[in-house]
């Protein structure tokens, strides 16, 4: 109990850190009424607060049969995903939003049963319609990347 409290508290300390980062954020542009820090500073907030019950909580978490062990195997799903998140990031601009969604989400897919064929249809249906509505629906700009020739 005394560990999960110390690791709520690590994280609590860590939101702080990156709230203190974000508050002084401004963009130089803003189309959005409240601005672009309202996110980031939301979701810290949220955070934080689920960070803070964690930590004052009467009684501890108890793992249930049903949830699946921190094993190695689950350890290395975790690190893939997070080194597939990474890819995400770094290749957002280049290649644009359609392929590197593309380029991370069949292996995400296929990281979590799915067959090849479905995860291909699937990822390369969300991130069409994702795009779609992004860009045409909520009017939110995303990069074409290498595909920015097919653009009108």
């Amino acid at each position: 109990m005394i560990l999960q409290r110390l690791f709520a508290l690590l994280l609590l300390a860590v939101c702080a850190a990156l709230a203190v980062m974000a508050w002084p954020y401004q963009a130089a542009f803003s189309y959005e009424p409240v601005g672009p820090r309202a996110y980031p500073l939301l979701m810290l907030g949220l955070m934080g607060l689920g960070l803070l019950y964690l930590a004052i909580r009467p009684t501890p978490i108890v793992r249930k049969d049903d949830e699946p062990e921190l094993d190695r195997e689950t350890l290395i799903k975790i690190a893939t995903c997070v080194g597939l998140l990474i890819v995400f990031a770094s290749t957002f601009e280049a290649l644009g939003f359609i392929l590197s969604a593309v380029l991370v989400g069949i292996p995400m897919a296929r990281l979590y049963g799915g067959r090849w064929l479905h995860s291909a249809l699937v990822v390369v249906g969300m991130s069409l319609l994702l795009y779609w509505l992004f860009d045409r629906v909520m009017d939110v700009p995303l990069p074409l990347g290498l595909l920015s020739v097919l653009e009108n």
